[in-house]
């Protein structure tokens, strides 16, 4: 997404923050945000921190491969689309070292039934179309932790 300004950053966190509603489940779990944007690394960061959530984050697959082995989370959100490779390359690398986390969100830009099919097929649970609606994403998120 390249290099956003100060005010783009405070605007999308205020944004954020705002609409994060009221909680259905608490908290008790770890977030791993893999997103090469800046920008949405923080919104998410403020997002889950103030639901309460435990949150790491990585903008690369080879970053989000070495967290998600070390520091284990619960949940991750995935981008497909990372500057060093495919998203789903991360599941593949932590299957096989016994590290998938419990459930696993891709996101991705692509709304067609063969892109979902690809994701659902490597392991993750569901599939979110970009941009992600605030609501949504806490929706999806307390479902597959509850």
């Amino acid at each position: 997404m390249g290099r956003e300004s100060a005010r783009q950053r405070k605007q999308v966190l205020l944004y954020a923050t705002a609409r994060a509603g009221p909680r259905l489940v608490p908290p008790s779990a770890r977030i791993l945000i893999v997103e090469d944007s800046p920008l949405v690394v923080d919104a998410f960061r403020v997002l889950f921190t103030e639901a309460g959530y435990e949150v790491d984050a990585a903008a690369t697959v080879a970053e989000a491969i070495e967290r998600g082995t070390t520091k284990r989370p619960d949940l991750m959100l995935l981008d497909i689309s990372l500057p060093d490779g495919n998203g789903l390359e991360i599941m593949t690398a932590l299957k096989e070292r016994g590290s998938l986390p419990r459930a696993t969100l891709a996101m991705t830009g692509h709304n067609d039934s063969k892109s979902r099919r690809i994701c659902l097929d490597a392991g993750c649970v569901d599939v979110l179309i970009k941009p992600v609606p605030i609501g949504e994403l806490l929706r999806q998120i307390e479902r597959h932790l509850a």
